[in-house]
């Protein structure tokens, strides 16, 4: 879910710096509001270096590959911080290993740093449910997780179709990309247990690390 340099327009590129710039001041204020902000910066890094590792081991699995993305699980774990991580390990995948690219990577932000939000928003909502502390965080880690998943890949389908250049058939590519978004829900639930396994793990043994400080 990655969109490389030349991939869309110059204007699109600005746009998602824009958005990205925006959100990432948002968050940057938003963990201002911490009792102790640099308290989280070691299992930020942490989470940073896990999400660059992850994104670059693909499995195979005929006829494509797959990879975890882990912004749902960076999102349930970090709160805001998730997203200038984010932007962080994008920016070392693109200069390292040109996964991606450095005009895109506000879009490419966008699309895997404000589904993390969004994930970090879900998994907030088991506070407001009253049945077994073990159990709510088993369901809204998995939501978090696969919703990471599905609204990252939502996302990236729209700009790709948004993207399709006028001498391709636009309907023949739309199908194909709509038809590659309904694939994703399989790594959405694979992702979606794999964060509620290791949400439901830190509940156990250090809740804390799951706490809002916001």
């Amino acid at each position: 879910m990655h969109i490389p340099d030349g991939f869309v327009s110059p204007g699109v590129s600005i746009a998602g710096y824009a958005v990205t710039a925006g959100a990432t001041w948002y968050a940057l204020r938003r963990i201002d509001k911490d009792r102790n902000p640099q308290a989280k910066i070691p299992k930020a890094a942490l989470m940073t270096a896990a999400f660059f590792v992850v994104n670059l081991i693909h499995i195979p699995i005929p006829p494509s590959s797959i990879h975890l993305v882990l912004n749902g699980l960076m999102g349930a774990i970090l709160g805001f911080y998730a997203l200038p991580a984010i932007v962080i390990a994008l920016f070392f995948q693109a200069i390292i290993f040109q996964h991606g690219g450095i005009t895109t990577l506000g879009i490419n932000a966008v699309i895997m740093g404000l589904p993390a939000l969004l994930a970090y928003g879900i998994f907030e909502l088991r506070h407001r449910f009253n049945f077994d502390e073990q159990t709510r965080t088993k369901l809204f880690g998995f939501l978090s997780g696969a919703s990471g998943v599905m609204v990252s890949a939502a996302l990236f389908s729209g700009i790709v179709i948004a993207a399709i250049p006028a001498d391709i058939s636009a309907q023949t590519e739309r199908r194909a990309t709509l038809f590659a978004l309904a694939l994703y829900t399989i790594p959405a639930v694979v992702e979606g247990i794999a964060t509620l396994m290791v949400a439901s793990f830190l509940d156990r043994v250090k809740p804390e690390l799951l706490e809002s400080h916001y």
